[in-house]
């Protein structure tokens, strides 16, 4: 198993598992839109024992405008 570690964008920190570690972009669901992640550098503990490959993607570009203050939640308060 692989694991996408991404950088940047309203992901930021965050973990997903990735199927390919060969894999150069991740188109990931946010709220109601996408966000587009391309990876930077080759994969990490690509050997035996030394933990899952780790891939590096950087936040390239949302489908949309992406406001992180329309939580509906905050609304709620």
């Amino acid at each position: 198993m692989a694991i996408a570690r991404l950088h940047g964008g309203p992901l930021d920190g965050q973990l997903l598992p990735l199927d390919d570690p060969e894999l150069d972009k991740l188109i990931v669901p946010y709220s109601e839109t996408q966000v587009v992640y391309e990876r930077k550098g080759a994969p990490e503990h690509t050997g035996e024992g030394d933990g899952p490959t780790e891939a590096e993607f950087w936040f390239v570009e949302s489908e949309d405008e992406i406001d992180p203050y329309s939580d509906t939640a905050r609304d709620r308060r």
